[in-house]
Protein backbone atom coordinates (compact mmCIF):
# COMPACT_ATOMS: atom_id res chain seq x y z
CA UNK A 1 0.00 0.00 0.00
CA UNK A 2 1.35 3.52 -0.75
CA UNK A 3 2.27 6.34 1.40
CA UNK A 4 -0.50 8.24 0.35
CA UNK A 5 -3.46 5.65 0.71
CA UNK A 6 -1.70 5.11 4.00
CA UNK A 7 -2.22 8.53 4.75
CA UNK A 8 -5.35 9.01 3.29
CA UNK A 9 -6.83 6.52 5.49
CA UNK A 10 -5.14 6.82 8.88
CA UNK A 11 -4.04 10.78 8.63
CA UNK A 12 -8.23 11.30 9.26
CA UNK A 13 -7.78 9.41 12.86
CA UNK A 14 -4.38 10.23 14.05
CA UNK A 15 -3.56 13.44 15.95
CA UNK A 16 -1.96 16.14 14.17
CA UNK A 17 1.21 15.35 16.17
CA UNK A 18 1.97 11.83 14.63
CA UNK A 19 4.02 11.25 11.75
CA UNK A 20 1.24 9.32 9.96
CA UNK A 21 -0.83 12.23 9.60
CA UNK A 22 0.84 12.65 5.71
CA UNK A 23 3.90 15.16 5.53
CA UNK A 24 5.25 12.41 3.87
CA UNK A 25 2.99 11.74 1.60
CA UNK A 26 2.31 15.78 0.79
CA UNK A 27 6.30 16.47 0.04
CA UNK A 28 6.54 12.83 -2.03
CA UNK A 29 4.40 14.73 -4.72
CA UNK A 30 7.26 17.20 -6.29
CA UNK A 31 5.46 16.66 -9.77
CA UNK A 32 1.90 17.64 -10.27
CA UNK A 33 -0.15 14.66 -10.78
CA UNK A 34 -2.49 14.03 -14.32
CA UNK A 35 -5.54 14.15 -11.86
CA UNK A 36 -6.92 13.84 -9.03
CA UNK A 37 -10.47 13.29 -7.47
CA UNK A 38 -11.71 12.78 -3.74
CA UNK A 39 -15.35 12.33 -2.73
CA UNK A 40 -17.54 12.07 0.25
CA UNK A 41 -20.86 10.89 1.16
CA UNK A 42 -21.34 12.29 4.85
CA UNK A 43 -19.19 11.69 8.24
CA UNK A 44 -20.50 10.60 11.78
CA UNK A 45 -21.42 7.63 13.93
CA UNK A 46 -20.55 5.39 11.09
CA UNK A 47 -19.26 1.84 12.77
CA UNK A 48 -18.52 -1.34 10.71
CA UNK A 49 -21.83 -3.26 13.34
CA UNK A 50 -23.97 -0.85 12.42
CA UNK A 51 -24.09 -1.43 8.96
CA UNK A 52 -25.19 -5.18 7.04
CA UNK A 53 -22.91 -6.81 4.14
CA UNK A 54 -25.11 -5.69 2.38
CA UNK A 55 -25.67 -1.96 3.54
CA UNK A 56 -21.82 -1.90 2.88
CA UNK A 57 -21.47 -3.09 -0.49
CA UNK A 58 -24.58 -1.06 -1.24
CA UNK A 59 -22.28 2.15 -0.37
CA UNK A 60 -19.06 1.05 -1.78
CA UNK A 61 -20.34 0.30 -5.05
CA UNK A 62 -22.50 3.60 -5.33
CA UNK A 63 -19.00 5.62 -4.19
CA UNK A 64 -16.98 3.37 -6.58
CA UNK A 65 -19.57 4.33 -9.72
CA UNK A 66 -19.24 8.18 -9.05
CA UNK A 67 -15.18 8.01 -8.78
CA UNK A 68 -15.81 6.30 -12.21
CA UNK A 69 -17.76 8.90 -13.81
CA UNK A 70 -15.17 12.11 -12.39
CA UNK A 71 -12.14 9.48 -13.50
CA UNK A 72 -13.25 9.13 -16.90
CA UNK A 73 -13.92 12.85 -17.43
CA UNK A 74 -9.98 13.47 -16.18
CA UNK A 75 -8.44 11.09 -17.43
CA UNK A 76 -10.25 12.47 -20.36
CA UNK A 77 -9.01 15.73 -20.15
CA UNK A 78 -11.82 17.21 -19.19
CA UNK A 79 -12.63 19.78 -16.97
CA UNK A 80 -12.80 19.59 -12.85
CA UNK A 81 -15.93 21.61 -12.76
CA UNK A 82 -17.54 18.96 -15.16
CA UNK A 83 -16.05 16.22 -13.32
CA UNK A 84 -17.18 17.08 -9.88
CA UNK A 85 -20.72 18.10 -11.45
CA UNK A 86 -20.97 14.97 -12.97
CA UNK A 87 -20.11 12.99 -9.92
CA UNK A 88 -22.04 14.83 -7.51
CA UNK A 89 -25.41 14.52 -10.16
CA UNK A 90 -25.19 10.57 -9.66
CA UNK A 91 -24.68 11.07 -5.75
CA UNK A 92 -27.56 13.05 -5.47
CA UNK A 93 -30.02 10.83 -7.68
CA UNK A 94 -28.71 7.92 -5.04
CA UNK A 95 -31.52 7.37 -1.89
CA UNK A 96 -28.49 6.43 -0.17
CA UNK A 97 -27.16 9.85 0.68
CA UNK A 98 -28.88 13.10 2.18
CA UNK A 99 -29.01 15.14 -0.98
CA UNK A 100 -31.37 14.98 -3.78
CA UNK A 101 -33.21 12.02 -3.80
CA UNK A 102 -31.73 10.89 -0.53
CA UNK A 103 -33.18 14.28 1.54
CA UNK A 104 -34.38 14.77 4.72
CA UNK A 105 -37.26 15.66 5.86
CA UNK A 106 -37.31 19.59 7.69
CA UNK A 107 -40.20 19.52 10.55
CA UNK A 108 -42.95 20.71 8.72
CA UNK A 109 -41.93 17.50 6.12
CA UNK A 110 -40.63 18.74 3.27
CA UNK A 111 -37.08 18.63 1.83
CA UNK A 112 -35.28 22.00 1.22
CA UNK A 113 -32.03 21.19 -0.81
CA UNK A 114 -28.83 23.44 -0.44
CA UNK A 115 -25.43 23.22 -2.86
CA UNK A 116 -22.46 24.92 -4.32
CA UNK A 117 -19.61 24.64 -6.63
CA UNK A 118 -16.25 26.97 -6.88
CA UNK A 119 -13.87 27.39 -9.62
CA UNK A 120 -10.31 27.56 -8.74
CA UNK A 121 -8.97 29.15 -11.72
CA UNK A 122 -10.81 32.28 -11.23
CA UNK A 123 -12.43 31.86 -7.53
CA UNK A 124 -15.77 31.84 -9.42
CA UNK A 125 -18.88 30.17 -7.54
CA UNK A 126 -22.29 29.91 -7.14
CA UNK A 127 -25.11 28.56 -4.84
CA UNK A 128 -28.63 27.49 -4.02
CA UNK A 129 -30.23 27.21 -1.24
CA UNK A 130 -33.87 26.15 -0.10
CA UNK A 131 -34.63 24.62 -3.13
CA UNK A 132 -37.78 22.05 -3.08
CA UNK A 133 -37.98 20.92 -6.95
CA UNK A 134 -34.78 21.35 -8.65
CA UNK A 135 -33.55 17.59 -9.28
CA UNK A 136 -29.92 18.00 -9.14
CA UNK A 137 -29.32 21.35 -7.35
CA UNK A 138 -25.48 20.88 -8.12
CA UNK A 139 -26.30 21.58 -11.25
CA UNK A 140 -28.26 24.77 -10.75
CA UNK A 141 -25.25 25.95 -8.31
CA UNK A 142 -23.43 25.66 -11.45
CA UNK A 143 -25.87 27.95 -13.43
CA UNK A 144 -26.18 30.46 -10.95
CA UNK A 145 -22.41 30.93 -11.14
CA UNK A 146 -22.40 30.50 -15.11
CA UNK A 147 -25.37 32.77 -16.14
CA UNK A 148 -26.02 34.88 -13.55
CA UNK A 149 -24.06 38.13 -11.97
CA UNK A 150 -24.69 36.74 -8.60
CA UNK A 151 -23.43 33.96 -6.26
CA UNK A 152 -26.21 32.39 -4.38
CA UNK A 153 -29.91 32.29 -4.86
CA UNK A 154 -32.50 30.81 -2.38
CA UNK A 155 -36.25 29.50 -2.61
CA UNK A 156 -38.49 30.28 -4.94
CA UNK A 157 -36.24 32.86 -6.64
CA UNK A 158 -33.49 29.94 -6.97
CA UNK A 159 -36.72 27.76 -8.54
CA UNK A 160 -37.67 30.42 -10.68
CA UNK A 161 -34.24 30.72 -12.03
CA UNK A 162 -33.55 27.44 -12.37
CA UNK A 163 -36.39 26.83 -14.65
CA UNK A 164 -35.62 29.37 -17.17
CA UNK A 165 -32.48 28.02 -17.53
CA UNK A 166 -33.87 24.90 -18.10
CA UNK A 167 -33.00 22.56 -15.32
CA UNK A 168 -34.91 19.85 -14.84
CA UNK A 169 -37.91 20.40 -12.32
CA UNK A 170 -39.70 17.78 -10.48
CA UNK A 171 -42.76 17.49 -8.25
CA UNK A 172 -41.70 17.56 -4.48
CA UNK A 173 -42.88 14.14 -3.70
CA UNK A 174 -40.12 13.03 -5.94
CA UNK A 175 -37.60 13.35 -3.01
CA UNK A 176 -39.60 11.35 -0.61
CA UNK A 177 -37.94 8.00 0.69
CA UNK A 178 -39.75 6.48 3.58
CA UNK A 179 -36.44 5.68 5.71
CA UNK A 180 -36.03 9.49 5.63
CA UNK A 181 -39.87 9.97 6.38
CA UNK A 182 -39.25 7.91 9.29
CA UNK A 183 -36.07 9.39 10.51
CA UNK A 184 -38.12 12.69 10.69
CA UNK A 185 -41.00 11.05 12.52
CA UNK A 186 -38.12 9.26 15.55
CA UNK A 187 -36.71 13.41 15.44
CA UNK A 188 -40.03 14.42 16.12
CA UNK A 189 -40.87 12.02 18.96
CA UNK A 190 -37.77 12.56 20.41
CA UNK A 191 -38.43 16.25 20.36
CA UNK A 192 -41.44 15.37 21.95
CA UNK A 193 -40.05 14.04 24.78
CA UNK A 194 -37.83 16.64 25.34
CA UNK A 195 -39.93 19.47 25.52
CA UNK A 196 -42.14 17.15 28.12
CA UNK A 197 -39.44 17.10 30.09
CA UNK A 198 -38.11 20.89 29.85
CA UNK A 199 -40.58 22.30 27.98
CA UNK A 200 -37.66 24.00 25.97
CA UNK A 201 -38.00 24.61 21.88
CA UNK A 202 -34.75 26.36 21.29
CA UNK A 203 -31.08 25.29 21.46
CA UNK A 204 -27.71 26.95 22.62
CA UNK A 205 -25.17 27.16 20.31
CA UNK A 206 -23.22 24.29 19.62
CA UNK A 207 -25.94 22.14 20.97
CA UNK A 208 -27.22 19.04 18.89
CA UNK A 209 -30.73 18.93 17.88
CA UNK A 210 -32.58 15.59 19.07
CA UNK A 211 -32.84 13.61 16.04
CA UNK A 212 -30.64 15.28 13.68
CA UNK A 213 -28.96 13.23 11.33
CA UNK A 214 -26.84 16.53 9.81
CA UNK A 215 -23.69 13.45 10.33
CA UNK A 216 -24.92 11.15 7.44
CA UNK A 217 -25.09 11.77 3.30
CA UNK A 218 -24.18 15.27 2.62
CA UNK A 219 -22.13 14.67 -0.65
CA UNK A 220 -19.26 16.50 -2.23
CA UNK A 221 -16.46 15.82 -4.96
CA UNK A 222 -13.33 18.02 -5.20
CA UNK A 223 -11.08 17.87 -8.47
CA UNK A 224 -7.93 18.54 -10.09
CA UNK A 225 -7.61 18.33 -13.76
CA UNK A 226 -5.19 17.98 -16.35
CA UNK A 227 -4.98 21.67 -16.89
CA UNK A 228 -3.78 21.67 -13.78
CA UNK A 229 -7.10 23.98 -12.54
CA UNK A 230 -9.26 22.45 -9.16
CA UNK A 231 -12.69 22.45 -8.43
CA UNK A 232 -15.03 21.84 -5.45
CA UNK A 233 -18.83 21.57 -5.35
CA UNK A 234 -21.04 20.02 -2.11
CA UNK A 235 -25.22 19.22 -2.04
CA UNK A 236 -27.07 18.72 0.76
CA UNK A 237 -30.93 18.14 2.38
CA UNK A 238 -29.50 19.55 5.45
CA UNK A 239 -30.87 18.56 9.03
CA UNK A 240 -33.59 16.09 9.91
CA UNK A 241 -36.45 17.97 11.58
CA UNK A 242 -35.10 21.31 10.63
CA UNK A 243 -36.90 24.45 11.25
CA UNK A 244 -37.11 28.07 9.71
CA UNK A 245 -35.52 27.26 6.88
CA UNK A 246 -32.50 26.63 8.41
CA UNK A 247 -29.29 26.70 5.61
CA UNK A 248 -26.38 25.02 7.25
CA UNK A 249 -22.71 25.21 5.70
CA UNK A 250 -23.02 23.77 2.23
CA UNK A 251 -24.07 25.83 0.20
CA UNK A 252 -21.89 28.93 1.78
CA UNK A 253 -18.82 29.46 -0.28
CA UNK A 254 -15.45 29.59 2.67
CA UNK A 255 -17.58 26.74 4.94
CA UNK A 256 -18.44 23.95 3.27
CA UNK A 257 -16.78 24.65 0.00
CA UNK A 258 -13.91 26.13 -1.48
CA UNK A 259 -11.40 26.38 -4.82
CA UNK A 260 -8.39 28.26 -5.55
CA UNK A 261 -5.51 27.23 -8.25
CA UNK A 262 -3.06 28.28 -5.92
CA UNK A 263 -4.15 26.25 -2.98
CA UNK A 264 -6.58 23.21 -2.71
CA UNK A 265 -10.39 22.58 -3.43
CA UNK A 266 -12.12 21.37 -0.33
CA UNK A 267 -15.56 19.95 -0.15
CA UNK A 268 -17.41 19.40 3.67
CA UNK A 269 -19.35 17.43 6.02
CA UNK A 270 -20.59 17.88 9.49
CA UNK A 271 -22.63 20.41 11.71
CA UNK A 272 -22.98 22.55 9.74
CA UNK A 273 -23.46 25.79 12.27
CA UNK A 274 -19.72 24.78 13.46
CA UNK A 275 -18.35 24.68 9.70
CA UNK A 276 -19.93 28.26 9.29
CA UNK A 277 -18.35 30.37 12.39
CA UNK A 278 -14.92 28.49 11.67
CA UNK A 279 -14.73 28.78 8.11
CA UNK A 280 -13.71 25.59 7.14
CA UNK A 281 -13.27 25.15 3.81
CA UNK A 282 -11.40 28.23 3.76
CA UNK A 283 -9.41 28.08 6.46
CA UNK A 284 -7.32 25.14 4.97
CA UNK A 285 -6.55 27.13 1.83
CA UNK A 286 -5.55 30.16 4.12
CA UNK A 287 -3.39 27.91 6.55
CA UNK A 288 -1.71 26.63 2.67
CA UNK A 289 -1.59 30.51 1.40
CA UNK A 290 -0.48 31.79 4.30
CA UNK A 291 1.69 29.55 6.87
CA UNK A 292 3.15 27.54 4.14
CA UNK A 293 1.23 24.32 5.57
CA UNK A 294 1.29 20.95 3.31
CA UNK A 295 -2.92 20.29 2.66
CA UNK A 296 -2.25 17.34 4.86
CA UNK A 297 -1.04 18.98 7.85
CA UNK A 298 -3.48 22.43 7.00
CA UNK A 299 -6.74 19.96 6.83
CA UNK A 300 -5.52 18.29 10.13
CA UNK A 301 -4.83 21.26 11.79
CA UNK A 302 -8.59 22.44 10.99
CA UNK A 303 -10.32 19.40 11.44
CA UNK A 304 -8.73 17.19 14.12
CA UNK A 305 -7.56 20.25 16.06
CA UNK A 306 -9.33 23.70 15.70
CA UNK A 307 -12.89 21.95 14.84
CA UNK A 308 -12.65 19.33 17.39
CA UNK A 309 -11.82 21.77 19.91
CA UNK A 310 -14.87 24.01 19.40
CA UNK A 311 -16.92 20.87 19.64
CA UNK A 312 -17.49 20.94 15.81
CA UNK A 313 -18.19 17.00 14.39
CA UNK A 314 -16.90 16.12 10.48
CA UNK A 315 -14.67 16.18 8.02
CA UNK A 316 -13.56 16.95 4.44
CA UNK A 317 -12.66 15.79 1.39
CA UNK A 318 -9.53 18.06 -0.13
CA UNK A 319 -7.16 18.06 -3.25
CA UNK A 320 -3.93 20.41 -3.96
CA UNK A 321 -2.49 21.72 -7.02
CA UNK A 322 -0.56 19.25 -7.34
CA UNK A 323 -2.78 16.10 -6.31
CA UNK A 324 -2.33 15.63 -2.99
CA UNK A 325 -5.46 14.22 -1.18
CA UNK A 326 -6.32 14.54 2.02
CA UNK A 327 -9.03 13.17 3.94
CA UNK A 328 -9.35 14.06 7.53
CA UNK A 329 -12.69 13.63 9.91
CA UNK A 330 -12.75 13.53 13.73
CA UNK A 331 -16.13 11.20 13.60
CA UNK A 332 -16.23 7.83 13.34
CA UNK A 333 -16.08 7.55 10.05
CA UNK A 334 -16.70 8.77 6.85
CA UNK A 335 -18.08 7.87 3.22
CA UNK A 336 -15.23 8.89 1.17
CA UNK A 337 -12.86 7.84 -1.60
CA UNK A 338 -10.43 8.86 -4.15
CA UNK A 339 -8.82 8.05 -7.62
CA UNK A 340 -5.16 9.41 -9.03
CA UNK A 341 -3.84 7.74 -12.24
CA UNK A 342 -3.28 4.08 -10.54
CA UNK A 343 -4.68 4.34 -7.50
CA UNK A 344 -7.99 4.59 -5.73
CA UNK A 345 -9.61 3.83 -2.82
CA UNK A 346 -12.77 3.95 -1.11
CA UNK A 347 -13.34 3.97 2.65
CA UNK A 348 -16.07 4.45 5.40
CA UNK A 349 -14.90 3.82 8.81
CA UNK A 350 -12.42 5.03 11.17
CA UNK A 351 -10.61 1.68 11.22
CA UNK A 352 -8.06 1.12 8.05
CA UNK A 353 -8.29 -2.60 9.22
CA UNK A 354 -12.14 -2.29 8.92
CA UNK A 355 -12.14 -0.92 5.07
Amino acid sequence: MSLLVMSALLGSCAPQTEPQAGTGAVSAAKKRADYAIAIHGGAGTIRKEDLTPEQDSAYRAVLNAALDIGEKILSEGGDALDAIEQTIRYLEDSPLFNAGKGAVFTHEGKNELDASVMRGADLGAGAVGGVTNIKNPISAARAVMEQSPHVMLTGRGAEQFARERGLEIVDPTYFFTQNRWEGLQRAKAEEAVRLDHDGKQGYAPGQEEPGHDYKFGTVGCVALDKAGHLAAGTSTGGMTNKRWNRVGDAPIIGAGTYANDATCAISCTGHGEFFIRWTVAHDVSALMEYKGMSLMDAANEVVNAKLKQAGGEGGLVAVDRLGNVALPFNSEGMYRGYARPGERVVAIYGSPSQD
